[in-house]
């Protein structure tokens, strides 16, 4: 079943007209659907019963306390990158044994505040963190469980912006420096090297990347074992992509038969670390036409959200599909869907064939659940969006829309 769907012409969000909703909360306005969040989850989880595994879902991807809520729910673990997207997973009720936390950056003031939630395990992204999380994790007289994010210099065939695997990126350790990363750890007295690590890239359409990067952790398992480290955990990260033009990802299913062949049998336990393919067709985001323009050479709608509600276009170039609230026959021409910060890039589509809306009227921008309002801004001093929750026919105010008051509250 789609929970975003017209009925008579009509778009709606489970059981509640999206134009009621933009009538009274405003646009722009970010709109989750509680039943695809639960169905995304138990999909991507459920692919993996024939492992033992743990499904961290990806905080990044949208970090609203009232999805991390009703993921928890579901037996949801998180992956974390920062303090603050720890504490939103404790506030949401997250077990911190369910907590990994990933991210090349970590503080001092970070990694004393997850080892004291006593989190699952640090994926640690260099040795001058390894040497840090000992020495915090001694101040402490505690011992930090550790893994360490091994780079299998894999192309995921990505946007080079997404993609985190290559020999290139900023991300992990080499497969020779990770050997010697391990037997260091092995040798300090406040860490514990427990699991191995890999996240090759964002929005994947292939499993064969993922294949590749597993065919080199297992041997380089192998190589740990030769020095006497016996690690528990294999954490394979996240990175499974969706559609939001053409592409054709695997199905979570196919994912979980081809690793469940490789891993049958070995004493790991799998994490992942899954969140577009979670989040990102879970939520829309709905803006209104302020104007229409033309000039000799294009048509534009210029509309209420722009690059600081939704980056990924201008950021990445990315496709986010886009309709009419309500649905009216008018004849297609191209347009470029713009908005209203004075950047020249602040666009949603270019030359996207669209029904020739009028003034007034409201778009909705497809699978925007995913890196949507986590990476908004209050460039040009915008009030970031309004963000529902609708769970049937029960709509939750899951953060209000910023005033202007809001913007100025911190500042002296």
């Amino acid at each position: 079943m789609h929970h975003f769907e017209y009925r008579d012409g009509v778009l709606f969000a489970e059981d509640v007209s999206v134009t009621a909703l933009a009538e009274e909360y405003g646009t722009p306005l970010y709109i989750y659907s509680a039943a695809t969040f639960r169905r995304h989850f138990k999909a991507f989880d459920s692919a993996f019963k024939g492992l033992d595994h743990l499904t961290c879902y990806s905080v990044k991807a949208n970090s609203n306390l009232s999805i991390l809520k009703l993921l928890a729910a579901e037996g949801a673990g998180m992956d974390i990158v920062s303090g603050g997207e720890l504490f939103r997973a404790l506030k949401a009720g997250v077990s911190p044994e369910k907590i990994v936390y990933s991210g090349v950056g970590k503080r001092d003031s970070e990694i004393r505040d997850a080892l004291k939630a006593g989190i699952l395990m640090f994926n640690v992204e260099s040795v001058a963190e390894l040497e840090r999380i000992n020495s915090v994790a001694g101040e402490l007289g505690m011992k930090a469980n550790v893994s360490f994010r091994i780079n299998p210099d894999v192309d995921p065939q990505t946007h080079p912006y997404i993609s985190t695997g290559m020999k290139e990126n900023k991300f992990g350790l080499d497969i020779e420096n990770s050997l010697k990363a391990y037997q260091r750890a092995a040798e300090m007295d406040h860490v514990e090297p427990v699991g191995m690590d890999c996240h090759i890239g964002s929005q994947l359409t292939s499993i064969e990347p993922f294949l590749e990067a597993l065919d080199k952790l297992l041997h380089f398992n192998s190589q740990l074992k030769k020095m006497g480290i016996i690690i528990q955990y294999l954490d394979l990260g996240g990175g499974l992509g969706i559609a939001y033009d053409a592409e054709e990802p695997p199905h979570p299913s196919e994912f979980g038969q081809a690793l469940s062949e490789k891993l049958q049998g070995l004493p790991l336990k799998v994490i992942f670390e899954p969140g577009r393919v979670i989040a990102g067709n879970a939520g829309i985001l709905v803006t209104k036409v302020v104007y229409t323009k033309s000039n000799p050479t294009k048509n534009f709608l210029i509309v209420d959200a722009g690059m600081n509600d939704l980056i990924r276009p201008s950021l990445y170039g990315s496709y986010h599909r886009i309709g009419e609230v309500e649905l009216s026959g008018r004849q297609h021409k191209p347009f470029d869907v713009v908005g209203p910060i004075c950047e020249s890039g602040d666009f949603l589509a270019r030359d996207r064939e669209l029904p020739a809306v009028d003034q007034g009227e409201r778009l909705v921008v497809y699978s925007a659940g995913a890196y949507g309002f986590t990476m908004a801004s209050n460039y040009n001093t915008r009030p970031r969006a309004c963000e529902l929750l609708v769970d049937g026919d029960t709509v939750h105010v899951a953060r209000k829309r910023e005033t202007y008051e809001d913007l100025v509250a911190n500042e002296l």
